[in-house]
């Protein structure tokens, strides 16, 4: 009886450090909630940004500034496509115990960025005629500051992947943070003294404050990673040799290529699956372009959340998959989170459309009513194959370019063929976006379901 005494507390833990336990599951969604709370403090300044922007300019100012912005979007992810390819190959030097190699590999990424965004300055710059006209702007105005952001943003994201790969996500959140109020203040500021170039000019300054932030905080966070790396890489000498090898099998400079090039054609796709409706609606209708941005822009708002929420899947995914396991737990937590706005969004545009549109945006907004829940619901659809495809980019499933090519052919095909009426565009939306997401669910029930095997034969 005694020893029964002695060795029971050994095996079972007290009361208070039963309940003190923290579940796997709280754990990481504490890991997730700094950047919850981002999501939705960058959904508020988005909109609000949006709402005072309106106010500020004129309906056609308005409408030419949604195609600026739809513009940006298109040239910016190339950087969320080499975030994609900093991820996974400073996740695969980390996996290997190779640490020491990151600072100086992504210095010269940023070298050679920065050197190609002063190329592609002095051509935006030249080129801004041709495609204001090709895109049936008023005038050249706000083309080539808005065109420079998006390769600022590249650089931008460079260390945004430093960030999300050391899992550094409360510095991520607050370069977030710092992003979306810094875009509200002086795109705003300026779009009233400068009109659409003011804004434009604004969204540049913005970005260049944001990247100074990023690069500050993942130089910190990389330091502070190597520093905790240093001690077990030098005690472990047989661990480092074969994640050497596993790290050049894993991620060599062929893999990183495939990686970002597959990458960037998913994710210039899917911002062309998130602006083909207003892009061809302000091509065909240009007098209807402000009215249907007005129901665009609240219901885009939700894929930018998604996009801000994927910071978190998209490492956890990889680093996950590159051990052995999976990330479902994170997707959930991702869904879970992205579901909030969704439901609250939907609702107000099933039930008080007019009513939101003319106290937000006023009543010169509010044509375009009626198809407001309709292309929430398209947004809706959409928000989950972002999801799954950065989850497929993250465990480096790359057929899912092919899925999004044919789904952006589809919606471009539709969109054309509804002639820039509000409803018809907005219906188009939605068909597509439903088929593209049934097909995106597919693809990863079906890899998920071969990396199980996999794994299940190697164990």
């Amino acid at each position: 009886m005694p020893s029964v005494v002695q060795d029971d507390p050994a095996r079972r833990p007290g009361w208070f450090a039963r309940v003190a336990r923290v579940p796997a599951g709280a754990s990481e969604l504490r890991h997730a909630l700094p950047l919850g709370i981002a999501a939705a403090l960058v959904g508020v300044v988005s909109l609000l940004t949006t709402v005072f922007v309106a106010h500020v300019l004129t309906t056609r100012g308005y409408g030419t500034l949604i195609v600026l912005l739809g513009l940006f979007l298109v040239v910016s992810q190339p950087g969320t496509a080499l975030l994609v390819g900093v991820v996974r190959r400073v996740s695969a030097w980390q996996a290997a115990g190779l640490t020491g190699r990151v600072r100086a590999w992504v210095a010269r990424v940023h070298r050679a960025a920065e050197a190609s965004l002063v190329v592609l300055a002095l051509v935006m710059y030249l080129i801004r005629v041709p495609v204001a006209h090709a895109l049936s702007l008023p005038g050249p105005s706000g083309v080539a500051e808005i065109l420079t952001a998006g390769g600022v943003w590249i650089v931008l994201s460079i260390d945004r992947g430093v960030l999300q790969v050391t899992r550094d996500y409360t510095d991520l959140s607050i370069n977030l943070v710092i992003e979306a109020t810094m875009r509200c203040a002086l795109t705003v500021g300026m779009a009233a003294e400068l009109g659409v170039e003011g804004a434009a000019l604004g969204l540049l300054i913005a970005e260049l404050v944001t990247a100074a932030h990023a690069r500050f905080s993942a130089t910190r966070a990389t330091a502070r990673r190597m520093a905790a790396a240093a001690a077990p890489a030098e005690e472990e000498v047989p661990v480092e040799v074969t994640g050497a090898a596993i790290a050049t099998a894993v991620h060599s400079s062929k893999a990183l290529v495939a990686d970002v090039l597959t990458a960037l054609g998913s994710l210039l796709i899917l911002a062309l699956l998130q602006n083909t409706d207003v892009i061809i609606l302000g091509s065909k209708a240009p007098h209807h372009s402000g009215a249907y941005a007005a129901i665009s822009v609240p219901a885009k708002a939700l894929v930018f959340v998604a996009l801000v929420l994927v910071n978190y899947l998209l490492p956890e995914a990889t680093i996950r998959h590159q051990e052995g396991s999976h990330a479902l737990r994170q997707l959930g937590h991702t869904f879970a989170v992205l579901a909030i706005p969704c439901v609250v969004l939907l609702a107000i545009a099933v039930f008080a459309p007019h009513a939101l549109l003319s106290i937000v945006f006023g009543h010169r907004f509010t044509a375009a009513a009626s198809s407001f829940s309709t292309l929430v619901l398209a947004m809706i659809f959409m928000s989950i194959t972002v999801a799954l495809a950065v989850y497929l980019l993250g465990i480096g499933f790359r057929w899912v370019v092919l899925v999004l090519a044919v789904g952006a052919g589809a919606l471009a095909a539709a969109t054309a063929a509804a002639h820039g009426q509000y409803a018809g565009t907005a219906r188009a939306d939605l068909a597509v976006q439903v088929g593209l997401c049934a097909v995106m669910t597919a693809c990863f029930v079906a890899e998920h379901r071969r990396a199980a095997a996999r794994r299940a034969r190697s164990g």
